[in-house]
């Protein structure tokens, strides 16, 4: 599917992300709106989502981001990118169910396809490589390929992750003869800390847990933590694949809690377990490597029937 041909006839377009967005997310929105603003100028493109980190304020275009339901219309064409599922649209839900056309772009497995056009490829490393391949290279400007580039950079760990392929190797040199700024982006987006979430990065580390014969580790931050360090959800960002990076562990866990009895949990895994499976069966989903989900009950509860799911694949790989 080509972009450019969805673009013919129409005058409006809506482009929207996942609720708390990411690398990804902010990329992939702000990529597609260059893209359609550079080659289609008789269209109006807006980006409508949650606010974004202020790190992401290095992308021209960064400005131009709305937050769902300052303008109400009915777009000839909604363009969801990096959403897994409807619900995780957020507000900007209202904008999809009244467009005219709707298309969704994603990588996430767990995607089941709930726009009029999806095109959802679970194997490439991000949304931004699936939108790359939509887009006529010639016509990528070199502020939607920066956009572009940070979204594959946030999501493939800076290339270290298992979903870098060649491909998105490939990619990557694509938008870099751009000419991005590609050493500026990497250290204002990705390595770049605030004093605070170094301190609750740290507070993680410091209190985390080895489970499952050492193979698995968990944290957890409350509410009053967040509070104490006066940090939020976005701040947190990273935790669990540092996590995930002790020696000896194939499967990190890290929760926040988000409400009484209620935890926000990311799972990440490096060789053997699908954590979106794990996931998908509480309710949430992601990537076999990466995924997440919202659960209820007591920390230890919420552990314990993690683990239960991931013991019984890691015992299958044994046997195996």
């Amino acid at each position: 599917m080509q972009f450019d041909k969805e673009l013919q006839g129409i005058r409006t377009v809506a482009i929207a992300g996942h609720i708390r967005p990411d690398g990804d997310s902010v990329g992939a929105c702000i990529g597609l709106w260059h893209y359609i603003r550079d080659n289609f100028p008789q269209i109006q493109a807006d980006m409508w989502l949650e606010k974004p980190d202020e790190k992401f304020s290095v992308l021209s275009g960064y400005e131009r981001i709305s937050q769902a339901g300052a303008k109400k219309e009915a777009y000839d064409l909604f363009v969801a990118v990096d959403c897994a599922s409807y619900d995780r649209l957020g507000d900007a839900a209202a904008y999809f169910d009244c467009a005219g056309k709707t298309i969704c772009v994603d990588h996430h497995i767990s995607n089941e396809g709930y726009a009029g056009i999806n095109v959802i490829d679970a194997d490439a490393s991000s949304t931004c490589e699936v939108l790359c391949r939509m887009m006529d290279p010639e016509k990528i400007s070199s502020e939607a390929a920066t956009a572009l580039y940070t979204g594959i950079a946030h999501d493939t760990g800076v290339f270290q992750y298992s979903c870098t392929s060649p491909d998105t190797m490939r990619m990557a040199a694509m938008l870099m003869e751009k000419g991005i700024p590609c050493s500026h982006i990497l250290e204002e987006t990705f390595y770049k800390k605030t004093y605070r979430q170094n301190q609750i990065l740290g507070k993680a580390l410091l209190e985390s847990m080895r489970i499952l014969d050492g193979r698995g580790i968990v944290s957890v931050v409350r509410r009053k933590e967040l509070a104490f360090f006066g940090v939020t959800p976005v701040d947190l960002d990273g935790i669990v694949s540092q996590l995930k990076m002790t020696e000896g562990v194939e499967v990190a866990i890290f929760l926040y809690e988000t409400d009484n009895l209620e935890y926000k949990v990311s799972l990440r895994s490096k060789d053997t377990v699908d954590v979106n499976e794990v996931a998908s069966y509480f309710g949430g989903g992601g990537h076999v490597r990466a995924a997440g989900v919202t659960m209820k009950g007591t920390f230890h509860d919420i552990v314990n029937n993690l683990t239960l799911h991931i013991e019984h694949q890691l015992m299958e790989q044994k046997e195996q």
